[in-house]
């Protein structure tokens, strides 16, 4: 069989090119790829630890407490060179947090340059943005909703004297509804919003407030009727997180307080044997809310309770905790942007690199040649070897290069089928229209414009991001 040689290119990579064939007896036709793989951190998309009310590049809180209202309102458009997080995980994803308050200070009044902001913000940081509007923490419940003369409930106001809304008056469906109604329209979709919480009522929005049980199903629909685009995660323990389980609609799941293992029964139970998240609402809720499953088709998302130093200043076991997070199948960890101790940063690293996916790939078989528009069959095994799949519709995908000619082909394969451990396909495609010779085949994980967007955990990659695979010849 005639070989014809390329133009000239890299000397490296010609003399690549003009000995692969070399390896290969006379009577072979195929040809097994098993690229080198590199267990470096990939700080891909829509995984990993996220920053919060913060976004790359900018200071952690100063010691390890955070605050839970005081999102972000403010944002320089200028762009950050060091995008780097001292004492915390590399990371895109980031989450934030407003009061219905700041939101609409006036009824009707979104504040769009806060929202928008911060999504544009989190795109010049290489990050996804992950939001919450919150109906109240204290007593900060918009004082136009009063004005309408909506009820508040009457049962923390007499413990507390907090006055927080009833969440099953009529007036809090129509303006939180409207509230939430009104941000879906206008940003369900944006490429920048990776999540929404369905943060429909109580404190912080994570408890679901007085909210009965036909209430929390309408306040849940209305997330589901402002947001038919954008991914959305229930609060887990709630009435409103048990409704969306049932329902034919991908809803991921996020809790607080992952992390608490308190022991300390202040003389009501014997030492170490309290409440806590860890051993006693976590795998209950999971249980009854019937989210056991739900990281198949959704992502799971755990926000730390306290933050890292409190876990190490409790003495609470981190192995153990990392470990029962995993469980989970949790793609994102948010512990408030407050440092990771210098002694645990080695295993939260670790638990980084698994959580969320990582794709290996394990075996490509692939033809030695093959004629211009040729079906050829591709062979393919990935190994992920992270604990869940990823969500987003990315696609496989091969390129074939030839001097400065490139064609990439995507493949049909639906990467969000990849679950943890091993996938194989098989598919056929039509080979590119390239000129007799040598032909370059890379791989990557592409988005609708065929570039780049997610690293597989191969050794070698381009600049441009493509992983670089084998050669075949064009006949």
């Amino acid at each position: 069989r005639g070989f014809r040689s390329p133009k000239r290119s890299k000397i490296s990579e010609r003399k690549n090119m003009k000995n692969w064939r070399r390896a290969f007896g006379p009577n072979e036709v195929i040809q097994r790829v098993r690229p080198d793989h590199t267990d470096d951190y990939l700080n891909n998309p829509h995984k990993g630890t996220a920053t919060f009310q913060r976004f790359n590049g900018d200071p952690l809180y100063p010691d390890t407490r955070w605050n839970d209202s005081e999102g972000p309102t403010t944002f320089s458009k200028s762009a950050k060179r060091d995008l780097s997080n001292d004492h915390y995980p590399p990371t895109r994803v980031s989450y934030c947090r407003w009061l219905w308050s700041v939101l609409e200070p006036e009824p009707g009044k979104i504040r769009w340059d806060i929202l928008e902001g911060a999504l544009a913000n989190a795109a010049r940081r290489s990050q996804t943005l992950q939001i919450r509007s919150q109906p109240f923490i204290g007593n900060d419940t918009p004082m136009w909703y009063w004005d309408t003369g909506a009820k508040w409930d009457r049962k923390v106001f007499k413990g507390r004297g907090i006055k927080v809304p009833d969440h099953n008056d009529p007036l809090y469906l129509k303006y939180w509804g409207r509230h939430i109604q009104t941000i879906g329209e206008r940003l369900d979709g944006h490429p920048a919003l990776e999540s929404v919480d369905v943060a429909y009522g109580g404190s912080c929005g994570e408890c679901g407030g007085n909210t009965n049980r036909s209430n929390a199903q309408s306040l849940v629909n209305v997330y589901l009727w402002a947001f038919r685009k954008t991914q959305l995660l229930s609060m887990l323990g709630t009435a409103g997180c048990r409704y969306a389980s049932t329902i034919k609609r991908d809803l991921g799941w996020r809790a607080d307080c992952f992390g608490d293992m308190r022991t300390d029964g202040q003389g009501v139970v014997p030492e170490g044997l309290c409440w806590n998240h860890m051993d006693e609402a976590y795998p209950r809720e999971v249980e009854e809310d019937g989210v056991k499953d739900a990281w198949r088709s959704a992502p799971v998302v755990l926000e730390s309770c306290w933050t890292v130093p409190h876990w190490q200043q409790q003495g609470w076991d981190l192995d153990h905790i990392l470990a029962q997070g995993c469980k989970y199948h949790l793609s994102v960890f948010m512990p408030k942007s407050v440092y990771i101790p210098e002694e645990w940063n080695d295993r939260i690293m670790e638990f980084n690199k698994r959580i969320g996916y990582r794709f290996h790939l394990q075996q490509m078989i692939l033809p030695l040649e093959a004629k211009p528009g040729e079906r050829i069959e591709v062979q393919t095994t990935i190994d992920n070897r992270g604990i869940a799949p990823i969500y987003r519709p990315y696609q496989f995908a091969l390129k074939f290069s030839q001097d400065r000619s490139h064609h990439v082909v995507r493949l049909k394969e639906d990467i969000r089928q990849w679950m943890p451990d091993f996938t194989f396909f098989r598919e056929k495609l039509n080979f590119p229209a390239l000129k007799q010779g040598v032909v370059r085949i890379s791989c990557a994980i592409v988005d609708e414009s065929n570039l780049p967007v997610v690293k597989l955990a191969i050794k070698e990659l381009s600049r441009e991001g493509w992983h670089p695979l084998t050669w075949m010849d064009v006949v």
